[in-house]
Parts: C-alpha cells; sequence; structure tokens
C-alpha cells in the first residue's frame, strides 16, 4: 500500500515501543480520545521529559490539537469528550476525580492557537492568574511578578511605560508574549503552545521561537506545530501523529533526517499531509 492511500487507522501498524525518557516529566500510557462515539486518539503512550521542548506534527485533524489538550484536561470543557488511560504530571494521576483542575492548569499552562489578551491592561492581565491563585501578598510582589514574567517572555522593554493600557492594542506578537507572560507568571511547571505562531508573521515567529528556547531552561514544553521547519528548528524530540496515533517519536534530528517509519518519512517528504 502507497503511504498515501492510508486513510484507515487499522492500516497503521504498531511500530515502536513507548518511547521512555529517564526523567520524565510527564508520563502517557494507552490514552484514547473518544468524541461521542467517534475515537479521535487511539493507545498513544509517550513521555515528556523535563526542560524538554517536545514538538508534534502531523497532517490537520491526525489529533496532535486534542492529545496536547488532554495534557491539561483542556477536553473537559467539552461534555461529549471521553480521556481513557493513564495521564500522570510527577506520578500524579491528573484525571483522579478529586483532582481541582485549576491548579492543574496553573502547574500546565496553555498558550493558544490565537493571541487571546484579557480586556484588560497589560499588568492586568499578566497579575490575573497570580491574583486569583494568592501568589502575591503586596503590591510590591505583584510588581515582582508581573515585571519577571514580562521579562522572561522577551516583552519588558517594550511595555513598560505603558503597562496600564489595553492588551488588545498591542501587535500580533506582543499580545501572543503577553500571553505567554501571563501563563508562566502563575510559574507552571509545563507549557503547552498549540500552533502559538500560526497567526504570527514571520519576524514575530522568530521571536516567539527565540523564547521557547530560553523558556526551556526552566520549563517543561510541549508544542503542536504545523510548521515543520519550525518543529526542527525549536524542539529536542518530535513526535509524528497519523490517524490519530503515536506512529513515531525521535531526536527531532532523526526525524528529520532518518525517520524509522515509512508514513514519517513520507510526511517529512510531502508526500502526503
Amino acid at each position: 500500500m502507497e503511504n498515501n492511500t492510508i486513510t484507515d487507522i487499522n492500516d497503521i501498524k504498531e511500530t515502536v515501543g513507548i518511547p521512555l525518557v529517564d526523567n520524565a516529566k510527564m508520563s502517557m500510557r494507552d490514552v484514547d480520545v473518544f468524541y461521542g462515539e467517534k475515537q479521535a486518539i487511539f493507545g498513544v503512550s509517550l513521555d515528556i521529559g523535563v526542560n524538554e521542548v517536545i514538538a508534534m506534527i502531523g497532517p490537520s485533524g491526525c489529533g496532535k490539537s486534542t492529545f496536547l489538550r488532554c495534557l491539561n484536561r483542556m477536553n473537559d470543557t467539552i461534555e461529549i469528550c471521553k480521556v481513557t488511560g493513564q495521564l500522570h504530571l510527577e506520578g500524579q494521576n491528573i484525571y483522579d476525580s478529586k483532582l481541582d483542575v485549576v491548579p492543574l492548569r496553573a502547574r500546565v499552562g496553555m498558550v493558544f492557537q490565537k493571541p487571546n489578551p484579557f480586556p484588560k491592561s497589560i499588568y492586568d492581565n499578566v497579575a490575573y492568574g497570580p491574583r486569583i491563585h494568592g501568589l502575591a501578598a503586596r503590591r510590591a510582589d505583584m510588581d515582582e511578578i508581573v515585571e519577571t514574567s514580562l521579562r522572561k517572555a522577551g516583552l519588558w522593554e517594550e511595555v513598560k511605560d505603558r503597562l496600564h493600557q489595553p492588551g488588545t492594542g498591542l501587535s500580533g506578537g506582543q499580545q501572543q508574549r503577553l500571553c505567554i507572560a501571563r501563563t508562566i507568571a502563575v510559574s507552571p511547571e509545563v507549557i503547552l503552545m498549540d500552533e502559538p505562531c500560526s497567526a504570527l508573521d514571520p519576524i514575530a515567529t522568530a521571536k516567539i521561537e527565540e523564547l521557547i528556547d530560553e523558556l526551556s531552561e526552566n520549563f517543561t514544553i510541549a508544542i503542536v506545530t504545523h510548521s515543520m521547519q519550525q518543529a526542527a528548528r525549536v524542539s529536542h524530540r518530535t513526535a509524528y501523529f497519523h490517524l490519530g496515533k503515536l506512529v513515531e517519536v525521535n531526536e527531532t534530528e532523526k526525524v528529520f533526517t532518518n525517520p524509522d517509519h515509512s508514513l514519517t518519512e513520507a510526511y517529512i517528504t510531502g508526500r502526503f499531509g
């Protein structure tokens, strides 16, 4: 069967075993996701290492964003969505019925495809999370959190003189960095990014990519991207999804130069996708 004719999940043969890492921050085993009767994710097992940047790539509709949203239970917001399997953050079952998702989403933050600053000032956008989580007892503490977060997001020098102007007045790339600052203001351990540059121009995209590299010193990052070039530039490992299955995960250089699976090679070389 030619690779570009594979349209049935059953045609994808099992490949490599569970891609273990020595210092896993998050561990997923046999994850299935259903939207009503329709299954979207099939038996995905994956480890994400501490301070690792892992990119998830694959054709549109292959399940990469659906899987990413499992990692901080964003799929809970979809009534017909059901997630099964084991998903752990440092050994803790994040789908435990007793687990409060609010602190979970502080530990596992998310940056979305389209910049979505709140209709508040730049300062209040960043301060929002620390306020609701009670992270700053005094105004001076909050000021420090806001400045530190904006500096980490590479935005402080551009906005320090207009902190009380609306965040929505920034350019698209600045808005996305503001959303990243808002995410890291609550000191997450993991940052999920769902195509964070798809709405940005090349210059803004380059700034976000530089930022991802800097943030990986302190955070574990999982990024879904439609750009193979971006995955090659920013990630340590790359996971290739096809029709809801994890086909291959490996060091990024290997995936792009010598993939283990013919499906991965077909996608990388542009024979389908």
